[in-house]
């Protein structure tokens, strides 16, 4: 296998401290399910909203982190890699080995602030400013109500740039009935972009033909 298949089976997943925890979670599940490598970036405040909104509790150690994380999934281990918020030898960091897309999710303001202003404080951040650079593909999911102005002059700013915005709004015209379902709605969304193959969330317009 060369190294550009490669590297097209793996991708960045970044949790920042934005509500929405259970997206990332979910999300996080159904990449691995698809046999990516994932290169998993974890803020400390990612950390304490997890444990307030999924139960879930994270060492800040990487492997601990990634044990917990395997457990709770009920997923193989080969396939996650968790980084530490300044694994600065982390192949994230790096143009010439970091994978060619990257999702945050959730994405803070903070998060968002920092990206749009080539902010390196973290991995996270660096990990998306070194996605831009490359011309890669970068998703994030936006958790925020309402937005300021410096918040949209911010995601405009990265649209222009190719980033796609994907604000966690999960739609209902398909009938949710469970909050599991509006968190699938919001991860089905962003497999199709990433072009990975989902059944999470009925198609419009097909399923109604039936």
């Amino acid at each position: 296998m060369t190294s550009n298949v490669k590297n097209n089976r793996r991708i960045t997943l970044a949790w920042s401290g934005a509500s929405g925890a259970p997206y990332g979670v979910r999300l996080l599940k159904y990449l691995l399910a698809a046999e990516y490598e994932v290169f998993l970036l974890i803020s400390s405040a990612a950390r304490m909203v997890l444990a307030t909104e999924h139960a879930l509790t994270l060492s800040s150690d990487s492997d601990t982190a990634k044990e917990t994380l395997t457990k709770h999934l009920n997923v193989s281990t080969k396939q996650l890699i968790v980084c530490g918020k300044e694994d600065w030898l982390s192949p994230v960091a790096s143009g010439s080995a970091a994978p060619r897309r990257m999702v945050v999710c959730p994405c803070s303001t903070g998060s968002l602030a920092a990206i749009a202003n080539g902010i390196s404080d973290n991995l996270a951040e660096r990990a998306a400013d070194v996605v831009l650079k490359e011309r890669g593909q970068l998703l994030l999911v936006v958790r925020e109500t309402p937005f300021s102005t410096l918040h949209l002059e911010n995601m405009l700013k990265l649209s222009t740039m190719g980033v796609t915005i994907m604000p966690a709004a999960p739609g209902f015209y398909y009938q949710p009935q469970t909050i599991d379902d509006l968190v699938n709605f919001m991860v089905a969304r962003i497999l199709d972009h990433l072009g990975i193959e989902q059944k999470l969330v009925p198609r419009w317009g097909y399923d109604q033909r039936k």
